[in-house]
């Protein structure tokens, strides 16, 4: 997909999973260094806030805003997903007291590649386009978004009514 970074054209290397499809399960490294699966919220509904880095202002405010999602949201886990190391996202949660979410890093997997987020080229290439995937309790997805302009927040009155609504 064509995305913009800065209004310089950037590609990514697919599209994000479909509306109403089955999202494919994932590996991701958490915090404690341990491998994350979708299928470790079993019966839960699950959001991925997909940002290029923590270290960004665009990325800070979103994992801020994630935050207030989950703890709005019963039954509800938000995962901030990057690229960074969990060393990072864990430092930045830490400092602004962000608890209601699940970090978890991509960087030693393949997710970018298999959720079609991964950029291709730009200055930021290989990072995580931002990004949005709604699935619901069953693993079929209700909500995506991939944000048009990379420094653009992304809606997120458009998660949270997906998971309002299901």
């Amino acid at each position: 997909m064509d995305i913009t970074y800065r209004g310089a054209p950037v590609t990514t290397v697919g599209q994000l999973p479909e509306v109403g499809a089955k999202i494919p399960d994932f590996t991701l490294v958490g915090s404690d260094l341990e491998d994350i699966h979708l299928s470790d919220f079993e019966g839960r509904r699950v959001v991925l806030n997909i940002f290029p880095s923590i270290d960004t202002g665009v990325c800070a405010k979103a994992a801020r805003e994630f935050n207030k999602i989950a703890e709005e949201l019963p039954n509800t886990t938000v995962l901030c997903v990057s690229r960074d190391l969990p060393f990072a996202l864990n430092r930045f949660c830490a400092a602004e007291g962000i608890d209601n979410v699940v970090t978890a890093s991509a960087f030693r997997s393949s997710f970018g590649e298999d959720y079609g987020v991964t950029m291709e080229n730009g200055p930021i290439a290989s990072l995580l386009s931002r990004s949005v995937v709604v699935v619901d309790t069953d693993g079929t997805v209700l909500y995506t978004e991939q944000v048009p302009e990379i420094g653009q927040e992304p809606d997120y009155d458009g998660a949270r009514n997906a998971i309002a609504n299901a």
